[in-house]
């Protein structure tokens, strides 16, 4: 894809506001944003959007990776857990200076309010929400 935050020229810009706003890319982006840590793992995110398979789940994950919206960030082999997620993604500085700019963040508190109110979370879900995270600065 040759969409990317890279783009400079307002067709691009334009591309790049309509690639992100795609309905499932937009809600992937939105879980991110809404998780308590900024950092959720895929099974987080394949259960936030059940009518979505999880190929399909892993395949958005991986094209905003390569729009420079989203990355990937795993905790250090010696603080990993058996049984809990290693490797978890949030917004890129770059993404979220994006998504800032073109009023697509506007509704971050409230997304995190919603999150929190999501009283029927599996025990699986409530474990792995809660798993050791790298320490990341944003």
């Amino acid at each position: 894809m040759s969409t990317s935050l890279g783009a400079d020229d307002t067709g691009g810009t334009r591309e790049l506001v309509h690639f992100v706003t795609q309905e499932t890319r937009f809600s992937l982006i939105a879980n991110v944003v809404q998780h308590p840590a900024g950092l959720a793992s895929m099974y987080e995110l394949e259960q936030l959007n059940p009518s979505v398979s999880e190929a399909t789940v892993y395949k958005h994950v991986q094209k905003l990776i390569e729009a420079g919206i989203l990355e990937a960030v795993t905790l250090p082999d010696d603080e990993r857990q058996q049984g809990y997620p290693w490797k978890f993604y949030r917004l890129t500085d770059e993404g979220r200076a994006f998504l800032d700019e073109h009023n697509l963040l506007a509704a971050e508190e409230t997304l995190r309010l919603i999150y929190d109110s999501i009283s029927d979370k599996s025990e699986k879900m409530v474990r792995y929400e809660n798993a050791p995270r790298p320490d990341v600065q944003h």
